[in-house]
């Protein structure tokens, strides 16, 4: 089993100043993982449709964060240029359906489309204060949805849910949106990579204490339906990366430095 950490788009959101209030960019990372039983999409970033019509992100949020929208950086530009077809993609793990993080998910309609079954409910029948963050047209072709309930299983303190064997797992870290989870994936050597969505922005964020620029913060706690199990959940991620550093490595969907150093680039 190959693990690849892909870019699935670039962002430059308003207020950067040098990094100190914002990053001055940020990515969709992304996974591939190549398995013998299929590939494997963690997240998916901006799709095709998006960087065809990018008036469908809506001009807010296209003001404010910036995307740079490049056919390359698509999931299916990079699943391709590694020689597979984007029928060989069979299932996609989605920490949420922001339209940051699902909108390749019609690039493959073949995929399983695995998520919390919270989130589905949240992203099909939105309250006032959620509707804004999902686009119903990145899923209007009618994905496979595979919805997970919330487990009670033990991993490493957190709830967990196999979404398709032993070696890919729901992690629940609600709070961000109200189904939000990270995905947790075995690597090779027995040790575990853990794609924590939007539970953090900035990688200081998984240390105590954590040092996010102001920007990030404010951003953080406007966009969460739930701040005070965001924090909570933030909190248990810092006690993950204390103690089991040797054996989990965090990292969350938006960090360019986090990105680079697993060899990919913003």
């Amino acid at each position: 089993m190959t693990i690849r950490h892909l870019n699935c788009a670039t962002m430059h959101p308003v207020g950067s100043f040098g990094g100190r209030v914002a990053p001055t960019s940020m990515v969709a990372h992304c996974l591939l993982v190549e398995r013998p039983a299929g590939l494997l999409l963690v997240d998916t970033g901006f799709g095709t449709a998006d960087v065809a019509d990018p008036r469908r992100l809506g001009q807010p949020f296209r003001a404010i964060v910036r995307p740079e929208l490049l056919a390359a950086e698509t999931a299916l530009a990079q699943v391709t240029a590694l020689g597979y077809a984007a029928a060989d993609v069979t299932d996609i793990a989605l920490t949420h359906l922001d339209l940051d993080h699902v909108g390749g998910i019609s690039d493959f309609p073949g995929a399983r489309v695995h998520v919390f079954a919270d989130e589905h409910d949240a992203a099909l029948h939105p309250t006032f204060q959620e509707k804004a963050r999902y686009l119903p047209v990145q899923w209007a072709h009618g994905p496979d949805w595979v919805r997970h309930d919330v487990p009670g299983d033990a991993w490493f303190g957190f709830g967990s849910v196999t979404a398709l064997d032993d070696d890919v797992l729901l992690i629940p870290l609600q709070g961000h949106t109200r189904g939000h989870c990270g995905v947790a994936v075995r690597r090779p050597d027995g040790g575990w990579l853990l794609h924590a969505g939007d539970s953090y922005f900035h990688a200081s964020e998984k240390l105590t204490p954590p040092a996010p620029p102001f920007g990030l913060k404010v951003f953080q706690r406007l966009m969460g339906v739930d701040d005070k199990r965001r924090l909570a959940n933030q909190a248990r991620l810092q006690e993950l990366q204390r103690a089991h550093s040797d054996e989990v490595t965090i990292f969350c969907a938006h960090d360019a430095d986090e990105l680079a150093a697993f060899g990919g680039g913003a």
